[in-house]
């Protein structure tokens, strides 16, 4: 019997994990599984994919091993200098009670340590896009901060700002300005959070300019150990947590083609979908071209192939 060209995308792409299986307690994020392990946390990368809040019904083959290595990359890139959570990302590794479920964690799981987590998102712009964007066009500012006039759009700022945002558990993240940060974190922890947030988006940003990708914009989390110190959580710098720009393609005043998941949002804003549940399903050259952007960004930024781990 001949395949369709819909039969040809099904063979050659494998499974999508969306959802972990493990008997822990778990709290189930918009992409990953969070498993309570007593002394330390168990974070799996699962391929779902969210966009305007919603989770999308199939997800990205290998999604979650592409955020999971990448965050590894800068992770061990940066260790000496911001201190993360990260204790070992191979299952052999792991404690022995996770054994049995070393083909769903391989490739996309790391073992953390627990941190209270800053209910803060810490968010580092260099370039005026996105909601930044529509906050300037109507104010002239983002986030408190007052901006110069005559900007286009997606122009790089004259230095990079700290834009926080309120961390929701249902909803969309709000932005709010640095005094509303202080209030929620304290001072002195807004001020760190700030400081590092500017110096690891601006290291970042730098390193992947030479490698051909522009960091527009970025966010990341934290949260504080028991003995009170500060430490990066979460993923970092991935095409979820960030806007990747080719750079031999940037050109301000437009909208900038991408290896983040604005391809997905593109794609659903010319749907007809009202952003709420339950979202429709990508088609298969939506997955199929998300997957290319997200493995793209690994290939440029890390200077190597992603070896695919295969779940089934």
């Amino acid at each position: 019997m001949a395949t369709t060209p819909c039969d040809v995308y099904t063979l050659a792409m494998p499974l999508a994990l969306l959802q972990s299986d493990l008997p822990f307690p778990a709290r189930r994020g918009k992409v990953r599984d969070v498993y309570d392990l007593g002394n330390t946390l168990l974070i799996v990368a699962t391929d779902r994919i969210s966009a305007f809040d919603c989770i999308m019904p199939n997800g990205i083959p290998g999604k979650g091993q592409i955020l999971t290595a990448l965050s590894l990359f800068w992770f061990h890139r940066f260790a000496q200098q911001f201190a993360n959570h990260l204790i070992a990302s191979d299952p052999a590794h792991y404690a022995a009670i996770l054994a049995p479920y070393a083909d769903q964690l391989r490739g996309r799981s790391m073992l953390v340590k627990k941190a209270a987590v800053v209910p803060i998102e810490c968010v580092a712009r260099g370039y005026l896009a996105g909601s930044g964007w529509k906050d300037y066009q109507t104010t002239g500012t983002v986030c408190g901060h007052r901006l110069p006039p005559g900007l286009r759009q997606c122009d790089r700022l004259p230095e990079p700002i700290f834009t926080p945002a309120t961390k929701e558990s249902t909803g969309h993240d709000i932005n709010i300005d640095y005094a509303t940060a202080e209030k929620i974190a304290s001072a002195p922890i807004a001020a760190e959070l700030r400081k590092r947030t500017l110096d690891l988006y601006t290291q970042a940003a730098d390193y992947a300019r030479h490698k051909g990708v522009i960091i527009a914009d970025t966010k990341f989390e934290f949260g504080l150990l028991s003995d009170g110190q500060l430490i990066l959580i979460d993923e970092i710098l991935t095409p979820d947590s960030s806007r990747f720009w080719p750079a031999d393609k940037y050109t301000p005043g437009r909208d900038q083609e991408s290896f983040d998941k604005q391809f997905v949002r593109n794609h659903l804003e010319s749907v007809q979908w009202n952003k709420t549940p339950p979202a429709p399903e990508l088609p298969p050259d939506v997955v199929a071209g998300t997957r290319k952007r997200y493995l793209e960004a690994y290939r440029l930024l890390t200077g190597r192939e992603l070896r695919m781990e295969r779940f089934s």
